[in-house]
């Protein structure tokens, strides 16, 4: 259930919605539902989202916001989206707390891995 004045939902364009879904059922394990062939949703992965047809893309270093994703193994995630087809934007690096890197998927959208192990 939605809790009130908390985020509930992200979205993302994407100009092949079967390209990021292939990525992301690859790499992540998410799971979709397609609401016409121009949406499709993902649920139950720590906040909802979907994909939304659109030749438009989600970059940090434009000013888009940056969805991080936790991971346990940060460098098996790494080859994971290398070899899904995502490109490493930032390689890993260290911060207070943690380690991550930056990539974007199929269609261009930056999102962010972050582990607390290893460090």
């Amino acid at each position: 259930m939605p809790t009130n004045n908390h985020i509930n939902y992200v979205e993302f364009p994407a100009h092949d919605l079967a390209a990021t879904k292939a990525f992301f059922s690859t790499v992540f394990g998410w799971q979709f539902q397609d609401y016409g062939p121009d949406y499709t949703c993902v649920m139950g992965q720590g906040i909802d989202g979907g994909f939304y047809k659109s030749d438009l893309k989600s970059t940090y270093s434009q000013g888009g916001a940056l969805v991080v994703i936790y991971a346990d193994d940060l460098e098996s995630v790494e080859e994971k989206v290398k070899a899904a087809g995502g490109k490493i934007v930032q390689p890993i690096f260290s911060f207070p707390g943690g380690r991550r890197f930056h990539f974007c998927e199929p269609c261009g959208n930056e999102l962010a891995v972050w582990s607390d192990k290893g460090i």
